[in-house]
């Protein structure tokens, strides 16, 4: 294979800044990287001339925070995606943001292959190859992890180290993070041991719940048409928002989750996260989402949440499965419009009010008390036709035993 001009995915990681000068080494191409500015904060500091230094011929850094908070994050809070029951999809959906913008750099770059640091055993090789099909098709995308001979982080240390490549970890301390404006994910090294509790020096994000302040915080988030638009009635941009409410309920210890995963490739991956705003904003919508629209539609929509979740796991964004869910998703959001109240304590998460312009919560209805809207001596014929199926198989089973 031969690669003339590459572009790629840059973190400054252990892996991105090794395959630089492997890049280098091994094809005698050159190197452009890129970086999106996902929320990594103090991570993206220093990194153009890092990657220059490493042989790279330029590097691009470019803001993505808006886009990533309101066009990904946001549009899967709408659709309450959470990969099994328990992960908010922070790496997931980092992924096809990054790789969107990428594609155009190398079509911009007149590039002939993209790079990416995956490894051969993980979901994010998945997600950056299948957005790269779907996005440039005639592209050339080399993943090293699955080519070369340096299949361990011990060697990739060591490669750093001979070719006087300055990485931001250690050899004690080789856990691999992930972070953005939803989350940070901590996986490898020493948590590869499930039974072992993280340290507590690990965390970024989130107070230790039992550090966490003594009196709760409330707080009223306000959506409409299903994007979070306010905290506290003060009006944010959606990286804005996600910002501030990462440091309010970071604050009071929520969001932290450690899980055992099944990655699409049949591995199962022990991780750690830190997702505070995703938390609050997904506990928050689903909650509005309970006056807002019938029963059907939200049960529907339940359903299709897994699938969501799944698909996006998967990698599969750039699909017409993805464009169709969304459609669905995006009607159902029509009316969710409206306030939440949750109050935050102790690592938890609580819904104590909702309220919408639209609501389909009637008190006259719910009400124990007597109500003109509500007959209910009208429920004894549909309590005998709902449960004549039943009736009859019981009476059936009682004669046969006769």
């Amino acid at each position: 294979m031969e690669a003339k001009k590459v572009v790629l995915a840059y973190s400054g990681g252990l892996d991105t800044s090794v395959i630089v000068k492997w890049l280098i080494e091994t094809y005698g191409c050159e190197v452009v990287c890129f970086a999106a500015d996902v929320g990594q904060e103090e991570e993206l500091v220093g990194l153009e001339e890092k990657a220059q230094k490493t042989g790279a011929s330029k590097c691009y850094i470019e803001d993505m925070k808006e886009d990533f908070a309101r066009d990904y994050v946001f549009q899967a809070i709408k659709a309450n995606a959470i990969y099994e029951n328990r992960y908010l999809l922070g790496t997931s959906l980092a992924r096809p943001a990054i790789a969107k913008k990428l594609i155009e750099i190398a079509l911009r770059e007149g590039a002939d292959a993209v790079c990416h640091g995956a490894t051969g055993k993980g979901n994010d090789q998945v997600r950056f190859e299948m957005a790269f099909k779907a996005l440039a098709p005639d592209l050339t995308i080399i993943a090293p992890w699955r080519i070369w001979d340096l299949n361990s982080r011990s060697l990739l240390f060591d490669y750093a180290e001979k070719h006087g490549i300055p990485v931001p970890v250690t050899k004690d301390k080789p856990y691999s993070m992930d972070r953005n404006l939803l989350h940070i994910s901590f996986e490898g090294g020493i948590l590869e041991d499930p039974y072992r509790e993280p340290d507590e020096s690990m965390f970024v994000l989130t107070t230790c719940p039992e550090k966490a302040p003594d009196k709760p915080e409330y707080i009223e988030i306000q959506f409409e048409k299903g994007i979070p638009v306010a905290i506290n009635g003060e009006k944010l941009s959606p990286a804005s928002l996600m910002k501030k409410l990462n440091a309010i309920a970071g604050k009071h210890g929520v969001g932290r989750i450690d899980i055992v995963e099944n990655r699409l490739v049949g591995i199962k991956s022990r991780g750690v996260y830190e997702t505070p705003a995703g938390t609050v904003l997904i506990t928050a919508h689903r909650d509005l989402e309970s006056i807002t629209l019938d029963r059907d539609t939200q049960h529907l929509k339940d359903r299709l949440s897994c699938e969501y979740a799944t698909l996006v796991y998967n990698g599969l964004w750039f699909t017409r499965r993805r464009e169709a869910l969304d459609a669905f998703i995006n009607t159902t959001q029509e009316n969710v419009t409206g306030t939440v109240r949750v109050k935050l304590y102790k690592g938890n998460c609580i819904v104590v009010g909702r309220k919408s312009p639209v609501t389909l919560y009637n008190p006259e209805i719910a009400t124990f008390n007597a109500g003109s809207l509500y007959n209910q001596k009208d429920a004894s014929g549909f309590m005998n036709i709902f449960g004549l199926q039943i009736q009859v198989e019981a009476l059936m089973k009682k004669d046969r035993k006769k």
